[in-house]
């Protein structure tokens, strides 16, 4: 009767040892406390006090940018909004403005994407505080066959995109892509 127990203990602690911890690329972790960065697909709300005709909801455009009256193209592409604030106010103080006021706030941020075995995949907006798991709520739920723990995400770093396979419960932020696998039994 002991050996059968040692047997198991044996056989359940090298099945332990084959299971790898999640080792997530360079930057991925440190991608989620970051400060939010604008890019194309983000709407802002951008309110210029006093000045009513410059205030407005503007589109962060394909090649990053904004375009406003009187200054035409500022760059959004990269900033977070107080760096866009003093973006826009040094350029309205170049010639147009004495002191302007600034202030910039994410109206709706850009979609994310959810592929594989769900429900319904495709582009969903945004929600704050979201993780895989709420994305793929979103998103109809996981199939009939869908591996329900882990999702790979793909996110945007610095410039290349990186993808990880991450806990169901792993944080999810605009533009990201999550790709739920199907399971192998």
């Amino acid at each position: 009767m002991h050996r059968r127990f040692f047997l198991i203990g044996l056989g359940a602690t090298a099945l332990a040892g084959c299971a790898t911890p999640v080792r997530l690329p360079p930057g991925f972790s440190d991608s989620v406390d970051a400060p939010y960065t604008l890019a194309a697909g983000d709407r802002l709300r951008v309110i210029v006090f006093g000045q009513d005709g410059l205030s407005n909801s503007y589109a962060v455009d394909g090649a990053g940018r904004i375009s406003m009256p009187l200054i035409g193209l500022v760059t959004a592409l990269g900033l977070t909004t107080a760096q866009l604030e003093r973006a826009i106010e040094a350029r309205l103080r170049n010639g147009f403005l004495r002191e302007p006021r600034v202030s910039v706030e994410v109206e709706q941020y850009r979609p994310f994407y959810v592929l594989g075995e769900v429900t319904t995949s495709g582009q969903f907006p945004y929600v704050n505080g979201m993780t895989a798991q709420t994305a793929v709520a979103i998103a109809g739920g996981f199939s009939a066959r869908a591996e329900r723990d882990v999702v790979t995400l793909t996110r945007q770093i610095r410039g290349q995109l990186v993808s990880a396979t991450v806990p169901i419960t792993y944080p999810v932020r605009p533009g990201d892509t999550v790709l739920v696998r199907e399971r192998w039994f």
